[in-house]
């Protein structure tokens, strides 16, 4: 069970501070930390709850890493129903957090967006559901690589959080303007549902293409780059 609840509270503090800082803090009057701050925080969360639990749970935070390191050779498939299930509670009791914080805000009207992955008209940049397909699967076959290959027996020995966490960064800067990043279906399903709408309606790009991107990613790294 410890290792299911380290995978709650890293998901959670992934999705409280990822999206806490896309919803709050992005385009706040004068003071906005724009993509660049966003990008930033992702990252930020990554790392900081990889050194506090990573020797816990491993430090998933995501069912596409689950699978990714399952295909890799490094997870077992009898755990990996109890991780995901765990990733997305966190997952969701953030996204709750989130709404309870913004709908009491003085001038509350609506939650819009509330930092959801989408594509079409949803996304930030109107890009088409093959560009958001494309994006997806391959930035999270790359952050599953840098997963795989820092985590690695033969790498350095205590760096693996600072590599996942600045991956996870690059990763946001480069797609935020394409489906507001997913990477990570838990990210992307507790959103959708406070959002709502057409987010619902999407939500299975954001669950196939990490999942395909990180299932090559496993079998990338397990036949050319692993310790034999």
């Amino acid at each position: 069970m410890n290792k299911l609840f380290a995978e709650f509270f890293g998901t959670f503090w992934l999705v409280f501070g990822g999206c806490g800082s896309a919803v709050f803090a992005a385009a706040y009057p004068e003071l906005g930390i724009g993509f660049a701050g966003v990008a930033l925080a992702f990252g930020l969360t990554v790392l900081t709850m990889a050194f506090a639990v990573g020797h816990i749970s491993g430090g998933h935070f995501n069912p596409a890493v689950s699978i990714g390191l399952w295909a890799g050779g490094k997870f077992e498939a009898k755990d990996l129903a109890g991780y995901i299930i765990a990733q997305l509670i966190g997952a969701v009791a953030a996204a709750g957090a989130l709404y309870l914080i913004v709908s009491n805000k003085a001038d509350f009207e609506t939650i819009g967006g509330f930092a959801a992955n989408g594509y079409g008209e949803l996304s930030p940049g109107g890009y088409s559901m093959m560009a958001a397909l494309i994006a997806e699967f391959l930035l999270t076959m790359f952050f599953l690589l840098i997963i795989l290959g820092s985590t690695n027996a033969r790498a350095p020995k205590g760096f693996a959080p600072i590599a996942i966490g600045l991956g996870l960064t690059l990763i946001h800067l480069i797609s935020i303007p394409i489906t507001n990043t997913s990477v990570n279906p838990a990210r992307s399903t507790s959103q959708a549902i406070f959002a709502g709408g057409e987010f619902i309606g999407q939500l299975w790009l954001f669950w196939m293409a990490p999942i395909a991107g990180a299932i090559v990613a496993g079998l990338i790294h397990k036949a050319l780059f692993d310790k034999k």
